[in-house]
């Protein structure tokens, strides 16, 4: 099993939830988040903003649909044909093992 973090713009949360789940990935944790990544925030005039908002999707998949999940989160969360800064990151993690606590059984 591997976890999989993404970043994204919060615009485009809902597109990616709806493509996943329509993958047969419906399993998602979403949080708000607020951050920067390499550009160091953004200045718009005067006003230098270094907390943008952003959501953080968290899924745990089998080793054989992290590209699938991967490619569908890359597809819609690009901002137009080659993307832009601040369109997100995902981060990934071996998983060694899941409960489920009402049943605790594991695996997913």
């Amino acid at each position: 099993m591997i976890m999989i973090k993404a970043i994204v713009r919060p615009e485009k949360s809902s597109e990616i939830l709806s493509e996943l789940c329509d993958a047969g990935f419906p399993a998602v944790t979403k949080f708000d988040v607020v951050g920067r990544g390499k550009q160091r925030g953004l200045k718009i005039g005067d006003v230098y903003y270094d907390e943008i908002p952003k959501e953080m999707l968290l899924l745990v998949v089998n080793d054989g649909d992290k590209k699938d999940v991967i490619d569908i989160i890359i597809r819609t969360a690009r901002t137009g044909e080659a993307g832009a800064f601040g369109d997100g990151k995902i981060f990934v993690k071996t998983i060694d093992e899941a409960y489920t606590i009402s049943s605790g059984k594991t695996g997913l």
